[in-house]
């Protein structure tokens, strides 16, 4: 992999922009919302209702889909549900004569019986730390390693900042801090202040201190700047993971990739003769290691198998560019089911992600009923194993049906808003692509305004599909219901739901509930139809914002 700048090393404000049959000007494009071209659209945007999101969400988040884990009697069901959905839509298969693009996947079960040694101390698997690996051996072991504390574990030159610096961690374990430098020291300037960069994403980490030639790196898990509790670590670091088949077996990557709890954490510096908030402070204030005097041991035995799952892509074609696509997406999967659980054992994942799923199939129906059809093809691409690192989207985005140089924009639909009417909408990543142009209009036909996201901190951004259609250049929006609700009644609804929903992320009670308010998800979905129609439509492409990180490099 190409040594990283910016989040991902999509090329940066110098690179060339979009080559396409409407921009060959070189210069960016000034996009703008055009007038919508179907004499039916205000009638098929507002029919959009509840019942036609809340039917799909509420069977595809039943306990008859087994928490629709990849690769389990859960897909299956999951994707005939969609196949056929989109079929009696009448829209055609997106991949050819198929509905289904083969996602090759590597599962890799660790054994729960392990424990890591790191001095005198002894933590348990899931209530002290999780291990893992994604080398495709059966066993390995992390014996005696030393560590190593490389404050925020990141290199990146353009914020100049290296807190590996001068330092060879080959054979090593590296302890790194969650999120990014400017979190908790937002006064400093540095990075972006407390909107995370990708530098603060537990995938960088690992990815970084892998190219570092780490023999293990360890991320201490803290729940304010992680943006989530332990029990999201450990549940979803448990159990069967997933990765893309790779070349070279895993062998690139750090043999063993784990999280300790802040205890544990705190125990391990303070055996070091450290104080962990002293060396997390130093950390903050500029690229920093410490070597810490200490060796960790860990045997991860591993069983693992290939397996095949499947993305679902559905196209309408366009009536005058069909080479030319908008791309919607949804991610179908979740987390399966846990046997091991006394009572409820199945993780439904119907506000993550049913909902977006939902949504989806009803804007295939909203668009199928257009007359006449769009200029542009827009497609519905539902893809697998987000919840394992975005392992459908990134699989598409270098295996891509529809070439990147024809995919004008991506509308990305994940975890919509179950809690009413909003009067704002919320942009994740705001303000980087000509695309926020058209939610602007389209929300301020509903008489909503755009707002930055509430937790900008939490890198939401890089947590979804459409970073994956980022990456390689495409203008990706993701957009949801706000945080000030539309009346009073939404209000104390909002209020009583918010209990009630609080700690169910990656837990078995995400489950579909009949006094559910879809009145925001049927909103939103109306307006991300708004604006896909008319990116559908428009003269030009939609363009990165100049200030963006992300440019078309073709």
């Amino acid at each position: 992999m190409k040594k990283m700048f910016l989040p991902l090393l999509v090329p940066t404000l110098l690179s060339v922009v979009a080559c396409s049959p409407n921009n060959d000007s070189g210069v960016q494009n000034d996009a703008k919302p055009d007038a919508v071209q179907s004499s039916n659209f205000e009638a098929i945007y507002s029919g959009i209702s509840d019942s036609d999101i809340r039917a799909p969400l509420k069977t595809l988040s039943s306990d008859e889909f087994e928490g629709r884990l990849p690769t389990t009697p859960g897909e299956t069901k999951t994707i005939e549900y969609l196949v056929n959905a989109f079929k009696n839509a009448g829209l055609q298969p997106g991949n050819g004569d198929s509905y289904l693009q083969k996602v090759a996947l590597m599962e890799i079960t660790a054994d729960p019986d392990m424990t890591m040694t790191i001095g005198d101390n002894q933590f348990a698997y899931k209530k002290d730390m999780v291990a893992s690996s994604k080398r495709e051996q059966a066993t390995i072991a992390l014996e005696d390693s030393e560590l190593v504390f490389v404050g925020y574990g990141v290199n990146a030159p353009e914020y100049d900042w290296n807190d590996y610096e001068g330092l060879d961690v080959k054979g090593k374990t590296v302890v790194i801090l969650v999120n990014d430098p400017g979190f908790e020291n937002p006064e400093s300037g540095k990075f972006q202040g407390t909107t995370m960069t990708y530098y603060g994403r537990w995938s960088y980490k690992y990815e970084e201190a892998s190219r570092q030639g780490a023999a293990g790196a360890i991320i201490v898990h803290e729940t304010a700047p992680a943006s989530y509790g332990w029990s999201v670590v450990a549940n979803s670091w448990s159990g069967p993971q997933y990765g893309l088949v790779s070349e070279d077996k895993g062998a690139s990557r750090v043999a063993m990739e784990g999280w300790l709890t802040l205890d544990a954490a705190q125990k391990v510096f303070s055996d070091a003769g450290l104080d962990f908030y002293e060396e997390k402070a130093k950390a903050m204030q500029g690229p920093y290691h410490q070597p810490m005097n200490l060796t960790a041991s860990v045997t991860v035995k591993n069983t693992f198998k290939k397996s095949e799952s499947h993305n679902v892509i559905a196209t309408l074609p366009g009536a005058e560019l069909p080479d030319e696509h908008v791309i919607y997406t949804a991610h179908w999967d979740h987390l399966g089911k846990d046997e091991s659980k006394e009572g409820d054992q199945i993780y439904n994942g119907a506000l993550d992600n049913a909902t977006g799923t939902a949504a989806i199939l009803t804007m295939a129906k909203a668009y199928a009923n257009l007359t006449p059809r769009p200029k542009r093809s827009v497609s519905f691409l539902v893809v697998t194993a987000e919840e394992q690192g975005l392992l459908g989207s990134k699989y598409y985005a270098t295996h891509p049906v529809i070439p990147m140089d024809k995919t004008v924009a991506n509308i990305n639909m994940d975890a919509m808003n179950v809690l009413g009417k909003t009067k704002n909408v919320a942009v994740v990543g705001m303000g980087k692509s000509e695309l926020e142009d058209y939610l602007e209009k389209a929300a301020a036909k509903q008489g909503r305004t755009l707002t930055q996201e509430d937790r900008p901190e939490a890198g939401y951004y890089y947590r979804s599909d459409h970073f994956s259609f980022a990456k390689q250049g495409v203008p990706a929006l993701y957009a949801e219901g706000g945080d000030e609700p539309l009346n009073e009644e939404v209000a104390k609804y909002r209020k009583r739901m918010k209990v009630i929903k609080t700690g169910c992320y990656h837990q078995v009670c995400d489950e579909y509930r009949e006094d559910w308010d879809l009145g925001g998800v049927v909103e939103d979905t109306q307006m991300l139809f708004d604006v896909g129609v008319n990116v559908a439509n428009a003269d030009k492409w939609p363009a990165w914002r100049s200030t963006s990180e992300f440019q078309r490099t073709h």
